[in-house]
């Protein structure tokens, strides 16, 4: 009986050892949090802070969800790059970030109260600040750089992009998906969504073979495969998804790292890696972070700051050497 039970044991171990099938070969994918923006610290947030007045001091001068901060991200070794969209008053998707105005731009009300026309008026750039509202580096510097989701995918007809729906309304995924359904297929399949579980239900609804994820189906596809994927079965809630796993809790997945990222690959998901414990949208922030990642790893890497690890780990590609734009001055603000 013990005899049994080691070679039960063993071959369990065995069927889910990277360390004996060993990695891929294939290098990671490069995600861009909202493209290259300005970043602050996430020690004590609670959720509903005006995070662009927590900002450090800036090292560069892009800000996020804009198409200098998309494009730049690209030029150092995106592979892709996250956006958030809001829906105007006039059933368009505008790229940005908050549900209210006030925090980030000179506009006020909510987003959605206001047309696409007016939106593209406002100073992006406004409200941040690293000093606590002395100065404020970028007020002036971003006006009528909000732009609507068609401008991104028409801006970059050929890049992957990862959409995330910042509204728990349903109404919201269903004219997402009135939207997406008018591209191509090739160009769909070059995309991906999550956000609030009732929208993210109501896109997959209209187009159930878009890649999507919400908070509660990520949790049912991590327990269905914690009680299933010992044996390399994946269950259904696992296909055609992402599992962002946080790096606290990788281990504690099946054939973690080379095993987990093939057989997700199999079933169409990709395997998503934050750092830290994955309250916040930690990434990957510094050469030194990479560190921390399994060798071989051949998910895709969350970052922040793709800058600084876009050239560490792409040092031959288009990451490496300056980077052109001109949308926005390239000089730091003062």
């Amino acid at each position: 009986m013990a005899l049994v039970g080691l070679v039960a044991l063993t071959s369990l171990w065995a069927g889910n050892s990277s360390w004996i099938h060993g990695a891929t070969g294939r290098p990671p994918l490069l995600l861009a949090h909202r493209g290259l923006g300005q970043t602050f610290p996430i020690a004590g947030l609670e959720g509903s802070e005006d995070t662009s007045k927590l900002i450090y001091a800036p090292e560069h001068p892009f800000l996020e969800n804009t198409i200098a901060s998309m494009e730049v991200a690209f030029e150092y070794g995106a592979d892709i790059v996250e956006l958030d969209i809001q829906r105007t008053a006039d059933e368009r998707f505008a790229v940005f970030h908050d549900a209210v105005l006030e925090f980030r731009t000179d506009g006020r009300g909510a987003v959605r109260a206001h047309s696409l026309e007016m939106l593209k008026t406002l100073d992006v750039g406004f409200g941040y600040t690293a000093d606590g509202g002395k100065t404020f580096p970028f007020r002036g510097k971003g006006v009528g750089l909000m732009p609507s989701l068609d401008e991104v995918l028409v801006r970059f007809p050929n890049r992957q992009f990862l959409i995330d729906i910042k509204s728990g309304d349903p109404d919201d995924g269903t004219a997402l998906a009135a939207f997406l359904a008018q591209l191509p297929k090739d160009r769909l399949a070059q995309l991906a969504a999550y956000g609030g579980d009732k929208p993210i239900q109501a896109l997959s609804r209209s187009i159930p073979s878009l890649q999507v994820m919400s908070k509660p189906t990520l949790v049912r596809a991590s327990l269905a495969y914690f009680a299933l994927g010992w044996a390399g079965y994946i269950p259904s809630a696992c296909r055609g998804t992402e599992l962002r796993i946080p790096l606290r809790f990788a281990p504690l997945f099946w054939g973690w790292p080379h095993r987990l990222v093939e057989r997700m690959a199999s079933v169409d998901t990709r395997v998503v890696l934050v750092a830290g414990d994955g309250r916040w949208s930690e990434g990957f922030d510094s050469s030194e972070s990479l560190h921390a990642i399994p060798a071989g790893f051949a998910g895709v890497i969350w970052t922040n700051r793709i800058d600084r690890i876009g050239a560490a780990l792409k040092p031959h590609g288009r990451g490496h050497g300056p980077v052109n734009s001109t949308t926005l001055d390239r000089t730091l603000p003062n």
